[in-house]
């Protein structure tokens, strides 16, 4: 017998799924999670599959495991014993962060920032200093380094992050820091951003390279543990990591870089349910995840989960590839409780493993969602083949005394919570649904995890979904899920170039690099080249935004035709992801470069409120024509303006002469030709502006040049 066996650790329940690979038979179970050591959890976990097979240790031949382990250390704040070195001048890069504000501006006055991973006394500066195109500007000071590191040591500090200015485009420095580290103080953990995120944006790659170097003395001695563990029950068998891009690595590969270990359990859920929408014939869907701590949910369409390279755990910013799940604090072991106003509230704090809900008889003392269903007769008198008896009269006294505070009865109260906690779970769908423009009516729901099916018909009700999938044992679909994965990597290389001039074989040779690292680092884990396929992704924005989105190329496309289809590919991903491109201003590409082409610009008079053509009012309207990529506007006359949506942006060299009320202006910042409400009277041709038109310079879809 050999035996492939998946283990998924929850925050309150650890899931297993074996298989036999001889006969394809599925034997599957649960276990209670072990907070204190994972490991324990997961060797028992194992250990009441095998006896439910009829099996021993030595007929396992693959062990494939998802956890939460890194995510929990990021939400339980265990920030002691964090450092951080920056480039001189970049002490203040945590502190600075973003001026955005969530929910929005009118919550500036009271959005209190979350506490720092590393308070600025233990940020260190290092001179030294890279430029942008990874020319040395300052040679590294290592005396310095090694100082700096000694005084983090002596303040308690044993986990580094190192975040160097344009270390993604030359990581010399920060490998160099890495080796003295490593050598004068070899009980400190160090994590480079070079390594974890080469990417540029120093705010969110410090972050990410902090909470890489937070979790790792978590995820390192727990998957040593349990790899210890195994290796003396079964052997030297493979030990394979869930990724929370979807893929799976070599237990000692996670370890290096944990911060991709990342939602690795719900992860594995997502591509479990893909993997059940095959089989019911179902092409998209939606997946909604309720264990017992939070619901996952994602969006699944023609059986393509979506993807995303920056999520946020709790109000934390992480930068790395994975899986597109939102997250809401509403499980099993949600709380139940009312707020100063007495409002019902449902999570985000939860019961956990330990001590669990009250009806677990374990110690709870706060009623939670599954005291509720308790009451309300939605469970069973016991779970998980009968090891945990249900205590129904100590969830119900939890309820009346909590009832007693807001005037309901406890069946009231339960039924209210039930319903607090579908609510929230209906915010979430909706996140990757209605807010990005899809309708869940038109998906099936696959609902799974623990506590899927206790609420899947009311959120469906909620959401106007009339199809629902309950996968066979949907309370370890997330373990199965693992069954399902591929070994995968993913690699980065920061390139920030705009189309017009972009050296298309600088592109394609970062492309090959990448594909090189991945062929060996794969073929090194035993797989053979024939079985390694590569799948490229460029991230593309318009210029003057702030964010990308990606573009997958076709497998079959490689060299010029896979960059070709990136640029013309791009606008309709826009298109798809926010309802707009600019496409329509870009029709022609000479000396290969994107330029709009008009025979004439339709304008507005300066007091109308609609647009005119430019037949009969010769004076009153703007020429443009393009000419070898460049937009060029001639004969800027006298109240002259551009008409809604003819707005043009782009890299512009604007001169004028020194007139009274107009200023002198050359810049290659964005520049938007809109209503000029008084332009001094010139001779023609005395107002020029030549801007170029391409990929990388919109024209915004609801320009308003009348308000410029």
């Amino acid at each position: 017998m050999g035996l492939r066996i998946a283990i998924d650790t929850g925050g309150t329940f650890t899931d297993v799924v074996a298989i036999d690979e001889a006969t394809g038979d599925i034997a599957s179970t649960k276990t209670p999670s072990t907070p204190e050591d994972l490991s324990v959890g997961l060797i028992e976990g194992v250990r009441k599959v095998l006896a439910a097979v009829g099996a021993g240790p030595v007929d396992v031949h693959m062990l494939l495991h998802g956890s939460t382990v890194a995510t929990n250390a990021v939400l339980e704040h265990k920030f002691d014993g964090l450092g951080l070195l920056v480039t001189k001048g970049f002490r203040h890069l945590i502190e600075i962060a973003r001026q955005s504000v969530p929910d929005g501006y009118g919550n500036s006055f009271f959005w209190v920032k979350p506490h720092r991973l590393v308070p600025l006394h233990l940020v260190r500066e290092v001179p030294g200093r890279m430029r942008f195109d990874g020319s040395v500007l300052e040679p590294l000071d290592e005396a310095v380094v090694i100082d700096a590191v000694r005084e983090l040591v002596e303040d308690g500090v044993r986990c580094i992050a190192v975040c160097l200015l344009h270390s993604y485009a030359n990581d010399a420095h920060e490998k160099r820091v890495g080796e003295i580290v490593a050598r004068h103080f070899p009980e400190v953990f160090v994590s480079l951003s070079s390594v974890v995120l080469p990417e540029y944006r120093e705010y969110e790659r410090a972050m990410t390279t902090l909470i890489d170097v937070l979790v790792k003395p978590f995820c390192r001695t727990y998957l040593r543990r349990a790899a210890e563990k195994i290796t003396a029950a079964s052997g030297d068998i493979p030990f394979l990591i869930m990724q929370s891009n979807g893929g799976i690595v070599k237990h000692s590969t996670a370890g290096e870089r944990p911060v991709t270990m990342l939602l690795s359990g719900p992860a594995a859920g997502v591509l479990g349910s893909v993997h059940t929408a095959q089989l019911a014939g179902y092409r998209d869907i939606l997946t909604i995840d309720v264990g017992g701590t939070s619901t996952d949910v994602s969006i699944i369409e023609n059986y393509q989960p979506r993807y995303t390279s920056t999520s946020m755990v709790e109000n934390y910013p992480v930068k790395t590839p994975m899986l597109d799940i939102v997250t809401v604090g509403a499980g099993g072991g949600s709380i139940v409780w009312t707020d100063s106003y007495g409002q019902l509230k449902v999570g985000p704090q939860s019961a956990g493993a330990n001590p669990g809900p009250i009806c677990y008889s374990k110690g709870g003392t706060k009623p939670t969602v599954t005291d509720a269903a308790v009451i309300l007769g939605r469970l069973p008198a016991a779970l998980v083949g009968g090891e945990i008896e249900l205590d129904a009269r100590a969830a119900r006294r939890a309820f009346v005394l909590l009832g007693e505070e807001v005037g309901l009865d406890p069946d009231e109260l339960a039924a209210g919570a039930l319903e607090v906690a579908a609510a929230n779970q209906v915010f979430g769908i909706r996140q990757v649904t209605t807010v990005r423009g899809r309708e869940p009516g038109d998906y099936a729901m696959v609902a799974f995890g623990g506590a899927g099916g206790l609420f899947a018909t009311e959120v469906a009700d909620f959401l106007g979904i009339n199809t629902v999938i309950s996968p066979p044992d949907p309370g370890n679909l997330c373990a199965f899920g693992l069954h399902v994965c591929d070994v995968t990597r993913d690699y980065i290389r920061t390139l920030v170039r705009r189309q017009s001039s972009a050296d298309a074989d600088e592109i394609i040779a970062a492309w090959r690099e990448l594909e090189r690292l991945g062929f060996a680092d794969i073929e090194g884990e035993g797989i053979g080249r024939d079985a390694i396929a590569v799948h490229f992704i460029g991230d593309v924005r318009y210029f003057g935004e702030g964010h990308e989105v990606q573009v997958e190329i076709p497998r079959e496309l490689s060299g010029r035709a896979a960059l070709d289809f990136m640029w013309e590919e791009f606008h309709q991903v826009h298109d798809r992801t926010f309802g707009f491109n600019y496409l329509r201003f870009q029709l022609s590409r000479p000396a290969g470069r994107r330029a709009c082409q008009f025979a004439r610009a339709c304008c507005r008079q300066a007091g109308s409120s609609a647009a005119q053509g430019c037949r009969g009012r010769p004076s009153a309207c703007c020429s443009l024509r393009a000419a070898q990529g460049l937009l060029e506007i001639d004969r800027l006359d006298r109240r002259t303006a551009v008409p809604p949506r003819r707005a043009c942006f782009g890299p512009a060299h604007w001169r004028t002469g020194d007139r009274r009320g107009v200023r002198r202006h050359d810049s290659d910042a964005a520049l938007m030709v809109a209503a000029h409400r008084s332009i001094p009277q010139s001779d023609p041709g005395q107002w020029t502006l030549r801007g170029t038109r391409d990929a990388a310079c919109p024209v915004p879809p609801r320009a308003r040049p009348d308000r410029a």
